[in-house]
């Protein structure tokens, strides 16, 4: 089942996406369920926001062995985590607003874990109980501040550096799933979620043992290797076998109000 947060030009809200339309929802699907309102709307004719807006999104470097070769690393013993702030996070569509920095901006599509509860040291037994669903995240990245720094919170902290949706699939199996992210059509990124150095049981537990999950928060897991660079006028697509594709164009200017 898909789930999307939508707007028709009033205020958001939630529904199941179903081939080309949405079925409204009667309120948030995590605490009033599944009912509908027998709303049944043009996929075409709404606009789709961000799935969530989390109070944190957990991310996980260097998850992939090439990805860990090409960034001349050792790779991290255990899940190396960081977090953006959720005034990254944006949703399809939206522009990821490019800051005046020299040096590259990349991005780096992953596979994105929506939490369905309040979660604490989880295991690696019962991780799926605390998982609503999966959508795709893009970890967009300043790469050069990112050196300069010796840290990474300003680097992928930036508005608008967290794009997420289109919407949560929560009917997925996340460990066998092709990755692909595209730059105006040109592929620059590919990988397979089987590939991940800590798998996303490990990487619920390791999380969850660091910090209390909060329903709608968003773990990303991770980037496959590949060309990463992308400029102002170029649109970033990333595709998860399963669940769909996430879109966004880059923008020297934010022109958001």
């Amino acid at each position: 089942m898909k789930i999307a947060r939508f707007t028709d030009g009033a205020a958001p809200r939630y529904g199941i996406v179903d081939d080309d339309a949405v079925v409204a929802l009667v309120g948030h699907p995590l605490i009033d369920g599944y009912d509908t309102t027998g709303e049944r709307i043009p996929l075409d004719s709404v606009r789709l926001l961000a799935p969530v807006i989390p109070s944190k999104v957990v991310c996980v470097g260097m998850n992939y062995p090439e990805h860990v070769a090409e960034m001349h690393h050792d790779g991290p013993k255990s899940p190396l985590i960081f977090l953006k702030p959720s005034t990254a996070v944006v949703g399809p569509g939206d522009p990821i607003v490019l800051p005046p920095l020299d040096g590259r901006i990349v991005h780096e599509g992953e596979l994105a874990i929506v939490v369905g509860k309040v979660a604490h040291r989880l295991t690696e037994d019962n991780w799926r109980d605390a998982v609503w669903g999966y959508t795709i995240g893009n970890d967009v990245s300043a790469r050069d501040v990112m050196f300069a720094d010796g840290q990474w919170a300003r680097a992928k902290g930036f508005d608008t550096f967290c794009p997420i949706g289109p919407w949560i699939e929560t009917d997925l199996d996340p460990q066998n799933v092709e990755i692909s992210t595209f730059v105006d059509g040109e592929p620059r990124r590919h990988g397979n979620t089987k590939d991940m150095i800590h798998p996303i049981a490990e990487i619920m537990a390791f999380v969850s043992n660091a910090f209390t999950l909060l329903p709608g928060d968003v773990i990303l897991t991770g980037t496959p290797a590949g060309l990463g660079g992308f400029l102002d006028g170029q649109t970033v697509e990333i595709t998860i076998e399963g669940i769909g594709t996430l879109a966004n164009p880059a923008r020297n200017r934010d022109d958001r109000p």
